[in-house]
């Protein structure tokens, strides 16, 4: 089966859908296959004269960011600091007059706020105060829980509400809430610029003129300019698939517990099935058609995409996840193939075997 991935993955980067990838599945107790290939950038025809990706590569975990959030919103209510019915209002003084004071944490989490999300704020708004001003401003587009909308700003205003109730800055509280107990070791927003050099490379972009490499590729990242509940972590294949087997093991990490069970329970159970969409507490579920977990997952699968080519699935019943991370931004983000590429791997991982761990896996 590890083959049959890396066969999928090489065919894909010969075709230049991207120039690195690396991949994990397994269950609570490791990964069952593994692998990676390419290079940290496209040099030339055959990126020759990159670095190889490696273990210590890190990757722009771009949207996959959320879904940790969440987590940590979710410990936030396990430890009475948040409800899911509080609101915007409840926590953020400058949203009690707008029309978004009334919309709930629950809403927030499953993209069903009715806040716009696929608006390039950064294109107008060149500082964080404006941005952020620029959200409180945006028209809803529908009324709170009555349509799946996704919405990076509202995970934006999220993570405001974050760190207004822990009275703590977002990096910090998922520091100590989620990767920690995780057993994470090298995932952070941002990279420090020692560490740069070690990013996988995603869009030449024209907004910066330039290649981005370990720095956000998201844009209203880079304009809020601090850790954000939307996109801006970055973190190595071994820190998702400690992940990935801490969510296997119902919230219990390396390094602790994320959450209790009963919050597991509570954040992975579908939310909005009488909508369009199907969604967990900060999670994505298994649509009907076209699923990125692919064909194989159960029913009750959860997951998260990343636009720079990152995912993460998990099957809670059968106990097993799937991780992908790729750079298929890089050198632009038209990368129609890539869709099928990422199914096609959650497939055959799901459809794996059940196995003894390898011995060399440190997990």
């Amino acid at each position: 089966m590890m083959d049959r991935i890396a066969a999928i993955l090489g065919a894909a980067r010969r075709e230049r859908v991207f120039s690195a990838a690396a991949w994990s599945y397994g269950d609570a107790k490791g990964p069952w296959g593994r692998g990676m290939l390419g290079t940290l950038a496209w040099d030339d025809a055959d990126g020759a004269g990159c670095p190889d990706v490696a273990e210590s590569s890190l990757w722009d975990l771009a949207s996959v960011t959320k879904p940790i959030v969440a987590m940590a919103v979710m410990s936030l209510v396990e430890s009475g600091e948040l409800t899911l019915d509080d609101t915007i209002g409840d926590h953020l003084a400058d949203y009690r007059d707008t029309d978004k004071a009334g919309i709930a944490v629950r809403d927030l989490l499953t993209h069903t706020s009715g806040i716009p999300g696929q608006i390039p704020l950064f294109q107008w708004n060149p500082t964080s105060d404006g941005l952020l001003r620029a959200i409180r401003t945006l028209p809803l587009l529908a009324p709170a829980g009555t349509e799946v909308v996704y919405s990076s700003q509202g995970f934006i205003v999220l993570g405001l509400i974050a760190e207004a109730a822990s009275g703590m800055p977002l990096d910090d509280l998922v520091r100590c809430r989620v990767l920690e107990p995780a057993g994470t070791t090298d995932t952070g927003f941002g990279l420090p610029e020692n560490r740069r050099a070690e990013a996988v490379a995603t869009e030449d972009d024209p907004w910066r003129g330039r290649m981005v490499q370990g720095e956000v590729h998201d844009e209203n990242a880079v304009v809020l300019g601090r850790p954000a509940g939307h996109a801006g972590l970055f973190a190595t294949l071994a820190d998702l698939e400690a992940l990935g087997q801490a969510l296997c093991a119902r919230g219990a990490g390396h390094g602790g517990r994320l959450l209790s069970s009963s919050s597991y329970r509570v954040m992975i159970a579908p939310r909005t099935d009488h909508l369009r969409l199907r969604r967990t507490l900060g999670w994505q579920g298994v649509d009907p058609v076209g699923s990125p977990a692919g064909d194989l997952v159960g029913p009750n699968g959860f997951g998260h995409t990343g636009f720079t080519g990152t995912s993460i699935w998990v099957d809670p019943e059968a106990g097993r996840y799937s991780v992908l991370l790729t750079n298929r931004v890089h050198p632009t983000r038209s990368s129609p193939a890539f869709n099928r590429v990422r199914r096609a791997v959650n497939n055959v991982a799901f459809a794996a075997p059940t196995t003894t761990h390898p011995p060399t896996a440190d997990h």
